[in-house]
């Protein structure tokens, strides 16, 4: 999932930025109210990390501009050396999901972010089924039955990402935006035809072992996860 690290601590942004590309996250960084502000209008993020104290605004402020426009689905975790209940108590408040005192385990942050995602999305487990397939999140595997369907790691991350959002329609913006990063990449891979080339590649290994058409194209939109009551 895309993530924006708002932290003026360069060293700091830059082991948390690393530990989270290890999770495989997409991180962008800003280290000044300004400079968030600007990518929070330019794009659109699955998390957003906040440190309270940066150089030239109130985090708390910056908090309230992520909660409008693009960004108004975001989940957003305040990570601050300010830690009194006051603080915390504020922050939650004005519409932060969590809230973790520096110092903190990175480890945590991660549990803590994964549990966002599936309180978010109404997930339960480690597993998410659609007809016959079951995709395994810890283990990166997409099974039917006994048999592990081969996916690489963007088709895995695309079908995961359209099952989290199974009911809604997800342009080839958003598609692209999660599996390549921020509108602010100059990767060519973030041409919307590789969205349309992944998705007739996960087609093509899904109908060996069922022939229903799991992954609905709306046409002009972009493309939704068919669920079982559709088919």
């Amino acid at each position: 999932m895309n993530v924006l690290i708002i932290e003026d601590d360069k060293a700091l942004a830059r082991e948390l930025g690393l530990y989270l590309h290890n999770e495989r996250f997409h991180c962008d960084f800003a280290r000044t109210g300004r400079e968030a502000s600007e990518k929070l209008f330019v794009n659109e993020y699955d998390f957003v990390l906040l440190d309270l104290g940066l150089p030239d605004q109130d985090g708390l402020q910056l908090l309230a501009e992520a909660r409008q426009e693009r960004n108004q689905q975001a989940s957003i975790i305040i990570l601050s050396a300010r830690g009194t209940v006051d603080d915390r108590i504020k922050g939650l408040d004005l519409g932060a999901d969590d809230y973790l005192a520096k110092p903190y385990s990175l480890l945590e942050l991660v549990s803590r972010m994964q549990a966002i995602v599936r309180r978010k999305h109404g997930v339960t487990q480690d597993t998410l089924s659609f007809g016959p397939f079951v995709l395994n999140v810890s283990d990166r595997t997409l099974r039917h039955g006994e048999q592990e369907v081969p996916l690489t790691k963007k088709e895995f991350d695309l079908l995961h990402y359209l099952l989290l959002h199974r009911h809604k329609v997800l342009t080839r913006l958003q598609l692209s935006e999660h599996i390549w990063g921020s509108l602010i990449s100059d990767s060519d891979d973030r041409d919307s035809n590789f969205i349309d080339v992944h998705v007739k590649n996960i087609r093509k290994k899904l109908t060996p072992y069922d022939p229903g058409d799991w992954i609905e194209t709306v046409r002009g939109v972009g493309y939704r996860i068919k669920t079982t009551a559709d088919a």
